[in-house]
C-alpha cells in the first residue's frame, strides 16, 4: 500500500471517533504545547542577555581591583584598588592591541538644576568612553580632548536625569551644579535602558576624568579602566597584553597574582547564560514528561483500536495482505494520532508564549529548530508507543481473527 493511500486510511479511522482521537491526543497537545512555552521563555532570556551584552559596548574589557588576602583569608573581588588614572594612560599609550581607554571614576552625588534635584551616579571618563560604550548622544554634543585636559566642567546627562531635571525640555546649556560645583550640561546621551541585572543605564552624568578627580572625587585609585579593541578576536589577546603592562607598573613580581581582574562583556554574563540554558533544558525536561504521558494515551487506545478491529484485520490477511502491511497500518494510525497531537500543541503553543510574554513582560523566542525538534519528538512518540500495538495486530493469525466476537 502506497504511503498517501497509508495517511488516507489511518484519518478515516481516527476521525471515527473524533471526542476518542481528541482525548487521545490531549497529552501529546499539552505537552508539545508546553515544551514550546518553556523553551520560548529560556531562549527569550538568552537573547535578552545577549542584547545586553551588545549593548555594554563594542568588544569592551573592563579592569576592576583585585583581592587581597589577609590571615590566608580571601577578602574578596575589589578589596585591593592599586589602579590609578595612570594605570589607564600608560594602557592607552603602550598597547598595541587597544583602540580605545577610558578610566572610570565614580562619584555618587546629588545634581541640583532645573526644576529640582536628583540623586545619580557621576562618572569621570575619557573621551573614548563613548566609543567603548558605543553611546551616541541624542542632542548636543561629547566633551573632546581640550575640554579633559583643560578640567573643564561640562557634563553629558542621561535620558533619566535629563527627564527629571528638565522635564518637556533640552537640558543642552543649562547649569547643573554637583557638590556645589557648577558644570555646563553640553549633551543629552541616548537611551540605553536597563542592564541584565534591572539597573537603569540611564540615570548617569558623564565629565572629563580629570574634573570629576580635582572637583569631586580627590581620590587616588579609580573604580574601573574601561578598554576596546577594534574587532572580537582581539579580546583574548588585548587581554593578556593589559595583564603583562599592569603587572609591570605595578611591580608584580613572578610569583605574585595579579592585583586586579580582568573580564570581557562575554564574560560578565556567561554565569547568567549558563544558569538560563540549564534552567531551559530543565523546564523543557518536565514538559517532556506530558508528551510520555501522551504516548502511553496513544498506546492504549491503540491497543483497544486493534481489540475492536480484530475482525477487520483477519479479513485484510485472509484476503492477501502481508502481516508488515498491517503493521504498517496501524503504526502509521499511531503516527498520525502524535503529529496531529504536535501541530495542535505548536499552535497552542506559540499563542500561549505570545500571550505568556504579553501579560509578564518576558522576553519570547520561538526558533523553527524549537518547532521541528518539538514535532519531531512527538512523531518518535507515536512510534515508540505506537510500535506494540502495531505488531501485536500484525501477528493475529486469520483464523482466530475472524472468529473474533
Amino acid at each position: 500500500m502506497k504511503s498517501t493511500r497509508l495517511v488516507a486510511v489511518a484519518l478515516r479511522s481516527i476521525l471515527r471517533n473524533k471526542m476518542r482521537t481528541l482525548l487521545t491526543m490531549l497529552g501529546v497537545v499539552i505537552g508539545v504545547g508546553a515544551v514550546i512555552v518553556m523553551v520560548a521563555i529560556g531562549e527569550g532570556a538568552q537573547s535578552q542577555i545577549h542584547a545586553q551584552i551588545d549593548n555594554l559596548g563594542t568588544n569592551m574589557i573592563v579592569v576592576t581591583p583585585g583581592s587581597s588576602s589577609q590571615g590566608g583569608v580571601n577578602q574578596g573581588a575589589g578589596s585591593l584598588n592599586r589602579l590609578t588614572v595612570e594605570d589607564a594612560e600608560a594602557l592607552k599609550s603602550e598597547s598595541f592591541l587597544l583602540s580605545a581607554v577610558s578610566p572610570s571614576i565614580v562619584a555618587p552625588t546629588q545634581i541640583v538644576g532645573g526644576q529640582g534635584n536628583w540623586r545619580s551616579a557621576v562618572f569621570g571618563v575619557a573621551t573614548d568612553y563613548q566609543l567603548i560604550r558605543d553611546w551616541p548622544v541624542s542632542s548636543g554634543r561629547y566633551f573632546d580632548e581640550g575640554e579633559v585636559r583643560s578640567m573643564r566642567k561640562v557634563a553629558v546627562i542621561g535620558k533619566t536625569v535629563a527627564e527629571a531635571l528638565f522635564p518637556g525640555e533640552d537640558p543642552v546649556g543649562q547649569q547643573v551644579r554637583l557638590r556645589n560645583v557648577p558644570f555646563e550640561v553640553i549633551g543629552v546621551l541616548a537611551e540605553k535602558g536597563q542592564t541584565a541585572e534591572g539597573s537603569d543605564q540611564d540615570d548617569v552624568v558623564l565629565a572629563p576624568y580629570t574634573t570629576v578627580k580635582n572637583r569631586l572625587s580627590g581620590r587616588s585609585f579609580i573604580a574601573q579602566i574601561l578598554a576596546s579593541t577594534a574587532s572580537p578576536e582581539g579580546v583574548a589577546a588585548a587581554q593578556v597584553e593589559i595583564g603583562s603592562i599592569l603587572r609591570e607598573r605595578h611591580g608584580l613580581a613572578d610569583w605574585e597574582d595579579d592585583d586586579f581582574t580582568v573580564r570581557n562583556q562575554t564574560d560578565l554574563a556567561a554565569t547568567a547564560e549558563e544558569t538560563t540554558e540549564v534552567m531551559t533544558l530543565l523546564l523543557a525536561a518536565i514538559a517532556s514528561i506530558s508528551l510520555v504521558v501522551g504516548g502511553i494515551g496513544i498506546m492504549n487506545i491503540m491497543l483497544v483500536s486493534v481489540s475492536e478491529r480484530t475482525r477487520e484485520i483477519g479479513l485484510r490477511l485472509a484476503l492477501g495482505a502481508r502481516s508488515s502491511d498491517v503493521l504498517r497500518q496501524f503504526l502509521v494510525e499511531s503516527t498520525v494520532l502524535s503529529v496531529l497531537g504536535g501541530l495542535i500543541g505548536v499552535g497552542l503553543g506559540i499563542a500561549g508564549a505570545e500571550i505568556l510574554g504579553r501579560l509578564t513582560g518576558w522576553a519570547t523566542l520561538i526558533s523553527p529548530q524549537t518547532v521541528l525538534v518539538s514535532l519531531g519528538f512527538a512523531a518518535s512518540v507515536g512510534i515508540f508507543f505506537g510500535l506494540w500495538p502495531s505488531r501485536r495486530a500484525a501477528a493475529l493469525d486469520p483464523i482466530e481473527a475472524l472468529r473474533y466476537e
